[in-house]
């Protein structure tokens, strides 16, 4: 069932229960006698409102140090397109968002502390944020907020942050994947290392605690490694390492499918290497999980510990374990010999490849979701040729 969910389950449910013959005409339903109309977009997304009241275990929810968290959308889609990413293909490149009034009544019915604001790039449109958190303030309502956006955006709306930054923001997830222009340009992120370092500046400045992600390429070595890791311990941020895994949907599926040396379906999770790696596999892992260990590591000092067992004391009085556990499961998904053994199980399920193998894709094809062009992104014109800029790389420096 491809398109989303909101409108396609419930039209699907009706089909099984009342006619099974009226599954192919289901928008976005594939059988495998063929494929049903095009997926369909939501118009409105403040006609979609999640069912908390129906999840039994609202308690197990968490992301981080936000135990529980609950999940919180102001907008949908993104308008950029790297390479690894399925948002843009998803949703055609489009960005929709929610009024500000919906945002604000969702969050006033959410019971949890936390909140996830799981947007693909958090206020692309500042007038939004300001809306939206203006509305918060008035209402008094007291959350954390962790939220992930992109280093452009969190500089040109630098207003918006600082003043969520006042209303709760405590966490932040920055999409930088790369320390150096090459593997920026391999991956598309249309931003620059200066850009990205000046985010991380200005981030810290206003007290945020963030998390970036960096993309290990297949091709790296042991030096690679090191270079990585010693550049990762000269900076305060928490740092995630995944392996570069052409996902389906996106568009290095397709122009990297030669390369893959499986289709097994357990092993794309961004923690295997699905295609050949420069080093032998083994030593592959094993510089993968050093560097994940190193990076642990620097969170674990005197004072990080002192911290963290601080807000590991606050979880306990109020019946919360999610964020405990997990600080005890590291060395049980980060472990060599475990990913190796993994390559050595019996496939249960291969997907299948793309019908062609590509060295440049139309990014059309990749769609889901019917690509609206400009009218699909509901920001405003300024937003829009800030976003035409970065794409095409005519912004500052």
């Amino acid at each position: 069932l491809k398109g989303e969910g909101e409108v396609a389950a419930p039209k699907l449910l009706e089909a099984v229960e009342q006619d099974r013959k009226a599954i192919t005409k289901v928008p976005g339903v594939v059988t495998l006698d063929g494929e049903g109309p095009p997926a369909q977009f939501i118009e409105n997304l403040d006609n979609v409102r999640p069912a908390r009241d129906l999840l039994r275990n609202r308690h197990k929810y968490f992301i981080g140090v936000l135990d529980p968290c609950a999940s919180v959308e102001f907008a949908r889609g993104c308008p950029w397109d790297c390479s690894f990413c399925s948002a843009w293909t998803f949703y055609g490149r489009s960005y929709r968002m929610v009024s500000p009034e919906k945002a604000v009544e969702e969050l006033e019915q959410v019971q949890e502390p936390g909140i996830f604001l799981v947007d693909d790039v958090a206020f692309i449109q500042g007038k939004q944020g300001m809306e939206i958190g203006e509305a918060v303030a008035r209402r008094g309502i007291k959350k954390q907020y962790y939220m992930e956006t992109r280093g452009d955006v969190l500089l040109r709306n630098k207003e918006v942050f600082q003043f969520w930054k006042t209303l709760g923001l405590q966490y932040m997830f920055l999409g930088v994947e790369a320390i150096d222009a090459e593997g920026l340009k391999m991956h598309r992120k249309r931003i620059s290392l200066g850009r990205n370092f000046e985010a991380l500046e200005f981030a810290r400045s206003l007290g945020i605690t963030v998390a970036i992600n960096l993309i290990a390429d297949p091709d790296w070595d042991r030096e690679r490694f090191e270079v990585v890791r010693q550049w990762c311990l000269d900076i305060p941020e928490i740092v995630n390492i995944s392996v570069n895994t052409p996902y389906p949907g996106t568009e290095s599926w397709v122009t990297e499918s030669r390369k893959m040396h499986t289709r097994d379906y357990r092993l794309f999770d961004i923690q295997h290497a699905v295609m050949p790696t420069k080093m032998p596999l083994p030593e592959f892992y094993a510089e993968l999980v050093k560097t994940q260990q190193v990076l642990n590591k620097k969170h674990l000092g005197w004072a990080a510990l002192k911290g963290t067992a601080k807000i590991a004391a606050g979880h306990l009085m109020r019946g919360q374990t999610n964020f405990i556990k997990m600080l005890w499961k590291f060395n049980s998904v980060y472990n060599p010999e475990l990913q190796l053994a993994d390559h050595r199980r019996p496939v249960v399920y291969e997907m299948t490849p793309p019908p062609e193998h590509k060295e440049k894709v139309d990014a059309k094809q990749l769609y889901i979701l019917p690509a609206k062009g400009r009218q699909g992104r509901n920001i405003d014109d300024a937003t829009e040729t800030f976003v035409d800029e970065t794409r095409m790389g005519t912004t500052a420096v």
